[in-house]
C-alpha cells in the first residue's frame, strides 16, 4: 500500500511487529501432540493467557494454573487464568504462586508439564525466601525499575529472593516431564532471564546479588540483605532435578524486527539490533546523530531510509513524572533532533505498556517541539522530570493499543525521508 502519512506508516510497522507475536498465530506449531497421560499447563506472564487460550485451541481444554497482568486474562476452558500486579507484585501474584506449587508438588514421572513463559512473569511469580516479606519485595521491584538498571541485573537479584525463580520451578516439577514455551522479551534472548529463568538453572551466587544492589544505588530492607547474605535456594544448572526440561524459546524480537523489515520494503532498511540496551536518553542521542548523518547524506530520489531497533532501554529516574523508557527515547530524540526536516520515529513496547502508564509509547516528527510549544509545554523541563507520558498527552503523541496479549520487548523505527519528500509528504515509500 501506498501511504502519505508516516506516523500511520511507522504505526503498521510495530502493528506487524506485535502481530506476528500473537500466541494465537505462532505457538501451535510448536506444540506436540497431546501427550497421553497427566497434563498440566502451567505459566506466567503478560502473553501467558493468550499462550493458554492457543494451548487449548489445539489441545482441548487443560487442567492448570497460568498468572497473567491485569486486563491480560483470555477466555479458557479448562486452565484457570489468574490476574495480578505487574511490575511491582502484589498478593494476588503471591496466592496464584502458591497454589501453582501447590498444583505441581505431586505429580509424578508419567506426568506432563507445559510450562508458558514470557516477558512480565519476574513480578507475577512470587514465593519470596524465608525472611522476606512480600512488601519487602515490592520494595526492591521498585527500587530496582527506578535505578537504571538492566534486565540483567534486576533479574539476577529476583532469583536469589524466590522460592520459584533461578529453575526451582522446574525442581518443584520433577519427576514429572517439562517442556516450557517462551516468549523472549530480553536482550539475548537468555532463557536463564526470561521471568527470571523459573525453569532454568542459575550458576550465580547470592553475593553477586548483593553486589549489584550495591552498584545500582538501590535500598533494601535489611531482611532482604540478610537474606542474601545467607545464601539462596536457586538450581545449579547440572542439578538432575532439571534433566527432564526443555526449554525452549519460539518467539522473540528478531522474528518481529524482521516482519516489520519485510512490510517496509520500499524503504532501505538499516537494522541496528534486537538487543540494544542502554539509558533511553542516551540511545535516543546516537541515534539521532545517526539518523542526522543519514539524511545529510541523501539526495533528491533516494529511497527512504528506515532504522530499526529492538531490545529493552532503562531509565534512571530522578523526577516524579508518568514515564516509560519508550516515550523517554521518543522526548530526548525529539529534542536532540530540534526538528530537523524529514525525520519521523516511534518507539513502543510490544506488551502495550510502557513503564508507568497504559501507553505503548510515542511517535514523533519534525513538528513535535513546535506543537509542544503551541501548548504551552517545556520538552526539556519533562525531560528532567522523567514525564514523557504527560508530554506526548499533551502534544498528541502518545500510542495507545491496550493490552496487547504478547511481549517481544522493545520496538523502535526511524524513518528519515530524502529532500524531495516534504516532513508532510512520503509518498515515495510503499509496503
Amino acid at each position: 500500500m501506498l501511504t502519505h502519512d508516516p506516523a500511520a506508516f511507522l504505526r503498521a510497522l510495530f502493528d506487524r511487529a506485535v502481530e506476528v507475536a500473537d500466541p494465537m498465530r505462532s505457538l501451535a506449531a510448536h506444540l506436540p501432540p497431546r501427550p497421553a497421560g497427566r497434563v498440566v499447563v502451567i505459566g506466567a506472564g503478560k502473553a501467558s493467557a493468550r499462550m493458554a487460550e492457543a494451548v487449548e485451541a489445539a489441545w482441548g481444554p487443560c487442567d492448570g494454573l497460568v498468572i497473567t497482568r491485569y486486563g491480560y486474562g483470555r477466555p479458557c476452558r479448562g486452565i484457570e487464568i489468574v490476574e495480578a500486579a505487574h511490575p511491582v507484585p502484589d498478593a494476588a501474584g503471591l496466592a496464584a504462586t502458591a497454589r501453582m506449587l501447590e498444583l505441581v508438588a505431586g505429580l509424578g514421572e508419567g506426568d506432563f508439564v507445559l510450562a508458558l513463559i514470557s516477558g512480565g512473569a519476574s513480578a507475577l511469580l512470587v514465593a519470596p525466601v524465608a525472611g522476606v516479606s512480600l512488601a519487602d519485595k515490592q520494595a526492591v521491584n521498585a527500587g530496582l525499575l527506578a535505578s537504571g538498571a538492566p534486565i540483567g541485573a534486576m533479574n539476577t537479584v529476583r532469583k536469589h529472593l524466590s522460592r520459584v525463580k533461578g529453575g526451582q520451578l522446574a525442581a518443584a516439577v520433577w519427576p514429572a516431564r517439562m517442556l516450557v514455551l517462551m516468549i523472549s522479551d530480553v536482550p539475548g534472548d537468555d532463557p536463564g532471564m526470561i521471568g527470571s529463568g523459573p525453569t532454568v538453572g542459575e550458576a550465580s551466587r547470592p553475593a553477586e546479588a548483593l553486589d549489584l544492589l550495591v552498584r545500582w544505588g538501590v535500598a533494601v530492607p535489611g531482611s532482604v540483605t540478610q537474606a542474601l547474605s545467607g545464601g539462596s535456594s536457586v538450581v545449579a544448572p547440572e542439578d538432575p532435578r532439571l534433566a527432564l526440561v526443555e526449554n525452549r524459546i519460539y518467539a522473540a524480537p528478531a522474528q518481529s524486527l524482521a516482519a516489520a523489515a519485510v512490510l517496509a520494503q520500499g524503504c532501505d532498511v538499516r537494522a541496528l539490533g534486537d538487543a540494544l540496551e542502554g539509558e533511553a536518553r542516551v540511545v535516543a542521542a546516537a541515534q539521532a546523530d545517526m539518523a542526522q548523518a543519514v539524511r545529510g547524506a541523501m539526495r533528491p530520489g533516494d529511497r527512504p531510509v528506515l532504522l530499526l531497533s529492538g531490545g529493552e532501554l532503562t531509565v534512571t529516574r530522578t523526577g516524579a513524572g508518568v514515564g516509560g523508557p519508550n516515550a523517554e527515547f521518543c522526548l530526548a530524540l525529539a529534542l536532540a533532533l530540534n526538528g530537523a526536516e524529514g525525520i519521523h520515529a516511534l518507539a513502543c513496547d510490544t506488551d502495550g505498556v510502557d513503564g508507568a502508564a497504559e501507553v505503548a509509547g510515542a511517535v514523533i516528527g519534525p513538528q513535535t517541539l513546535a506543537a509542544a510549544a503551541a501548548v504551552g509545554v517545556d520538552a526539556a523541563a519533562a525531560l528532567v522530570a522523567n514525564d514523557a507520558h504527560s508530554f506526548f498527552a499533551a502534544v498528541g503523541g502518545q500510542v495507545v493499543t491496550g493490552p496487547t496479549l504478547t511481549n517481544v520487548n522493545d520496538f523502535r523505527a526511524i524513518l528519515i525521508l530524502p529532500p524531495d519528500q516534504s516532513s508532510s509528504d512520503a509518498t515515495a515509500f510503499s509496503t
